[in-house]
């Protein structure tokens, strides 16, 4: 395993490329199975879940070819002669599940493993599960594998509501509706960029789909899609970070370039709050870190609103802020894994129930903290960036999923990130 060793503090300044987006880019991968023909798709990052998804999707048959230098995928179905995601792959990553709604929307039936083997009972996979149901789809559960399949070349669709609104379940029912259902709406429809950008990506291979963007989603079904060559976008999340990053130490200014910005919703005004100098031209932010960070509390919430998936980014810029504040998390209410590690290095934070409240102006102070998952991760970075002396971030593998080149783009940025094997 590797590990991050890092001298602090360092101030970012210059210019960082925003890559694409993984969690963008793997329904668009799920996707192009549904085409009669090649897709290619432009914009896709070097990330373990991309070699993962890859692997999942070569096992059906289909080409997979990944031209990493140009980050551009090209996927043909064609030759697609077996429906089923093995648990070898699937429980290595949890958006593998989105192969569920490709091959039943492709091939009328699939063997999907259930991801981490998870039961029937109260889990967000349910969504999934009972959405296809609700669309005419037989559904059964054996062995730690789902078995789905449509009685017929079409069903006649209905309506599904999620609760709560869901990513990937609104991302796996739009893939098994648009070649099997003759009308099929999505209630309370995730909203996120993600799911638009699968919309329009469909939409462009020859699909009907209508509320892209709003909680109503309906889909009419169509007898074929064709393949396309289409671009990703960049990642927001990784833009948001880089952002975070940048209003932490009073000397930083941050330049990110392929940005966009409509993506990140109210994020920038938040930052702005902290007394932070976020510019926003085109495709291209400029953050200039405040002399001073004021105490800003978020909370999270569905797109458009904090994403979850920067709560452990902002809870470690508010340790560097002047006063207490709090983050409060409303979609996953156990993600404080981030908080013991963040501790270590000198940070005051509490934790009760789904929020954790931060006593700013802490002296960070370099030592050995554990990477526990993505963002935790990268939490870890950012903290030891601003800390005295040498942190060493283990387990730095959790990064490797969700960041492309991360110490590479810091590095060029100004911090001093060295990776090591651990052992």
């Amino acid at each position: 395993m590797d590990k991050f060793t890092i001298d602090g503090p360092t101030p970012l300044r210059g210019s960082i490329a925003v890559s694409g987006s993984k969690n963008a880019a793997l329904p668009l991968m799920a996707a192009a199975i549904l085409g009669d023909s090649p897709t290619t798709i432009r914009l896709v990052p070097k990330l373990k879940d991309i070699y993962t998804f890859n692997n999942v999707i070569r096992v059906t048959g289909t080409s997979v070819q990944f031209d990493e230098e140009n980050n551009t995928l090209k996927i043909d179905s064609q030759n697609l002669g077996f429906a089923e995601a093995p648990y070898e792959l699937v429980r290595k990553m949890r958006a593998s599940f989105y192969m569920l709604g490709a091959l039943m929307g492709k091939t009328g039936e699939a063997k999907v493993s259930l991801p981490g083997g998870c039961a029937w009972g109260p889990r967000p996979v349910d969504l999934h599960l009972k959405g296809l149901e609700a669309m005419g789809a037989d559904i059964k559960l054996e062995k730690g594998y789902v078995m789905g399949s449509f009685p017929g070349d079409s069903v006649p669709g209905g309506e599904y509501e999620l609760s709560p609104s869901s990513v990937g379940a609104t991302v796996n029912l739009i893939l098994a509706a648009v070649r099997r259902a003759e009308v099929f709406t999505i209630k309370n429809a995730a909203r996120e960029p993600d799911v638009v950008l699968l919309c329009d990506t469909l939409s462009k291979m020859g699909a009907n789909i209508e509320g892209a963007g709003t909680d109503t989603i309906t889909i009419r079904r169509v007898d074929s899609l064709k393949g396309i060559d289409t671009s990703n976008d960049p990642d927001r999340i990784e833009t948001g970070t880089y952002m975070i990053a940048a209003a932490m130490h009073p000397e930083s200014s941050l330049t990110l370039t392929g940005c966009k910005p409509e993506d990140l919703g109210a994020f920038p005004d938040d930052l702005r709050n902290t007394g932070a100098k976020v510019t926003i031209e085109g495709d291209t932010i400029h953050v200039e870190a405040p002399e001073t960070i004021k105490p800003v509390s978020v909370e999270t919430q569905i797109y458009p609103g904090f994403p979850t998936d920067l709560q452990a980014q902002w809870a470690t810029l508010m340790t560097q802020a002047d006063g207490r504040s709090t983050v409060t998390d409303n979609i996953y209410f156990d993600r404080f894994s981030y908080v013991p590690e963040l501790k270590r290095l000198g940070a005051d934070l509490s934790v009760k129930g789904n929020r954790v409240t931060i006593d700013g102006s802490s002296a960070l102070s370099g030592t050995s903290v554990m990477s526990t998952d993505l963002r935790a991760s990268v939490s870890l970075v950012m903290a030891g960036m601003i800390a005295e002396g040498t942190t060493d971030v283990l387990r730095v593998y959790h990064l490797d999923r969700g960041y492309e080149d991360l110490e590479d783009k810091l590095n060029n940025a100004g911090s001093v990130i060295v990776r090591h094997d651990e052992d």
